[in-house]
């Protein structure tokens, strides 16, 4: 079939799947691109869905795993431990490409993270340690003090079980990659 979508990569699953991560990576080391504040979607203890934007922080194609911080008290880590799966949603808009990943979700805190606090600059610390805890009531808007705290610093490592990625250019892709088929990919109805 012959066609005049430019993105060669978005009619192939390998490519495809490697421009997944490919955007993941440049994530990581670019704070201006999209896949650097994904939507990270949990549900609550109670039973509600709940999305927030996250950063993330390290991407690792051969192990399939994607990094998060967040404070060990946020509600966000009390959900995974409820229920340890999540989904993180990118939509890249220069590219076209929306990438919907399932992921199993472990919190790593205390001296398993001690290497990675260490390297996390004074700045992004400020985020680690509020007081009151994060979520609770507060009396006014800055009724909290920002403490850094390394025993309040957690790692969410996810482990990437699924990606749906969908390409919405000229002519619309849409594929599914699963761990258990060990990536091999799948085209689907867009």
């Amino acid at each position: 079939m012959m066609t005049s979508d430019p993105q060669a990569w978005a009619a192939d699953l390998t490519g495809l799947h490697a421009q997944v991560w490919a955007r993941l990576l440049h994530g990581v080391a670019n704070r201006q691109a999209p896949a650097r504040h994904p939507t990270l979607a949990t549900l609550s203890p109670d039973g509600w869905p709940e999305a927030r934007t996250v950063v993330l922080r390290a991407a690792d194609p051969v192990a399939g795993t994607l990094d998060l911080h967040t404070d060990l008290y946020s509600a966000k880590v009390a959900a995974l431990r409820h229920c340890a799966r999540a989904a993180l949603h990118i939509w890249d808009a220069e590219m076209q490409l929306q990438s919907r990943l399932s992921v199993q979700v472990q919190v790593l805190s205390g001296p398993e993270v001690a290497a990675i606090w260490a390297r996390v600059p004074d700045p992004s610390r400020q985020s680690y340690g509020t007081l009151p805890r994060p979520g609770q009531p507060i009396a006014t808007d800055l009724a909290y003090e920002k403490r850094p705290d390394a025993d309040s610093f957690a790692v969410l490592r996810c482990t990437v079980w699924a990606i749906d990625a969908v390409y919405l250019g000229p002519e619309h892709r849409r594929a599914r990659f699963d761990r258990e088929t060990l990536w091999q990919g799948q085209w689907l109805a867009p």
